[in-house]
């Protein structure tokens, strides 16, 4: 877990059978130029895309432990990313997106200028 999501490895593709349903969403690690065009930022998990997160931590791992399996993933990680899921607690996504709305709400607009200053000649 990584305060509120877990990103889990799915090799065989039946993790969805194997997981309760019923209060957590299962979403797939999309590449983040995909995350940042289809999903807005606030309602990111930490504020950062799936992507980088997962690979950070996983970076992490192989730098803290020389974990073999972590330098494999890595490797080949467009493969590998696509084999992870990430598991969203319902009432968190909820949460974030609840905050997402809120802080939109409370932004002040930014008045459009009606009629911006001309630029003048320096005197002479």
């Amino acid at each position: 877990m990584s305060g509120g999501v877990a990103y889990v490895y799915d090799e065989d593709g039946q993790f969805d059978t194997r997981c309760n349903l019923s209060m957590v969403t299962l979403e797939r690690i999309q590449p983040a130029d995909e995350q940042a065009a289809t999903m807005a930022s606030g309602i990111w998990h930490r504020g950062q895309t799936d992507e980088a997160q997962l690979k950070k931590m996983l970076e992490d791992h192989n730098r803290w432990t020389g974990s073999k399996r972590a330098r494999e993933l890595l490797d080949n990680w467009a493969a590998s990313r696509s084999k992870f899921v990430k598991v969203f607690p319902t009432e968190y996504k909820r949460a974030l997106s609840e905050m997402h709305e809120r802080k939109v709400l409370e932004e002040p607009a930014t008045p459009a200028v009606a009629n911006p200053p001309k630029a003048t000649a320096p005197a002479k």
